[in-house]
């Protein structure tokens, strides 16, 4: 294992945002990660836990060590009647992870198609997209925790899932390094095509018979028209998270803008978080290089040599105007380093 010195973030956050590390190094194995947990410059020093880089925004350097999570392979660890469990490496990425299992007609993942990042961030965000999330194919995981390099599994229990969130985030945080997530996925597919506009989607393309592989096309098609390729504009994909709202809230927004956009949520109500801010005016902005995506409010972006600070200060403006003219208040889904 190498260890790099004031090494540049760059190319390894979809923001293209420059920062620089104190040190870096790529893990490929177990006794990668606890040469560097037992490495005495480092045992005190901070630590970044670094996967595909498409859910972090850079406002400074790190003065610490990046990890960046590069655990491979994909195999299946048991099956049944119903289901099939595989195991999979925390640093593959995830859309590729999905197109395999769509060749393998493994059912579960199709609606999580083209969503950025590696497969070992899914649990740590709970990764969603057009009614599915992780927690509804997770089986379990394995970290190492950092503080003594011990192995361990999390079940879905353990990683107490919520919107966009589990323990990872939280109570675990920059604790443990997730190797290896285990989905269970199904042998005979479950359609869900009623979210969003995969429906009509799947009319447009003409699909007659309903399949993993069409719904998967569908999502990638909707997605692409919406969203900016990394590749081309630097961004993380969806900045903020859809609020959720008591309904006497939502009673009380709906009077003055009956066209909010809103579904019901165990007893509250979720909120469009895209519609909010595009009603506050935001959508299409720019200033120099940073601003609002012109095709999707949701999303901020980096046209070149943008600053995170520039970014982080508009996601304030952004969650400002939100809160003054709605009452409802804005989270960040992106991590701030």
């Amino acid at each position: 294992m190498i260890v790099r010195e004031e090494f540049s973030l760059k190319k390894y956050n979809t923001f293209g945002i420059e920062a620089i590390a104190r040190f870096f190094a790529e893990i490929n194995s177990a006794e990668d990660v606890r040469e560097i947990c037992t490495d005495k410059q480092f045992v005190k020093a901070d630590k970044l836990i670094l996967g595909g880089g498409s859910n972090i925004l850079f406002t400074k350097d790190f003065d610490g060590i990046v990890i960046k999570n590069n655990f491979r392979g994909i195999d299946i660890s048991s099956e049944n009647a119903e289901h099939v469990f595989v195991k999979v490496g925390a640093g593959e990425n995830w859309h590729s992870f999905v197109l395999h299992c769509i060749e393998n007609n493994y059912a579960g993942v199709e609606n999580l198609s083209l969503i950025p990042g590696n497969v070992g961030a899914s649990p740590m965000q709970n990764i969603g997209a057009y009614g599915v999330e992780i927690k509804d194919v997770f089986h379990e995981l394995e970290a190492l925790e950092i503080a003594t390099g011990e192995m361990m599994k999390f079940s879905a229990a353990d990683c107490n899932f919520g919107y966009r969130e589990s323990v990872f985030k939280n109570k675990c945080r920059n604790q443990f390094i997730i190797t290896s997530v285990t989905f269970r996925l199904n042998k005979t597919p479950k359609y869900n095509v009623s979210y969003g506009a995969i429906e009509q989607e799947l009319e447009k393309m003409g699909v007659k018979e309903l399949s993993i592989a069409a719904i998967s096309k569908a999502v990638c098609n909707i997605r692409s028209s919406k969203l900016p390729d990394p590749k081309q504009i630097g961004n993380a994909g969806s900045f903020f998270k859809n609020p959720v709202v008591p309904q006497e809230l939502y009673e009380k927004i709906i009077k003055e803008f009956p066209n909010v956009v809103a579904y019901p949520s165990a007893g509250e109500v979720k909120l469009a978080a895209g519609w909010l801010i595009e009603q506050c005016g935001w959508k299409g902005y720019r200033k120099n290089d940073f601003g609002v995506h012109i095709n999707q409010a949701l999303v901020l972006v980096n046209y070149g040599e943008a600053s995170g600070d520039e970014l982080y200060n508009l996601s304030q403006e952004v969650m400002d105007s939100v809160q003054k003219k709605f009452g409802v208040s804005l989270e960040r889904e992106v991590n701030i380093v």
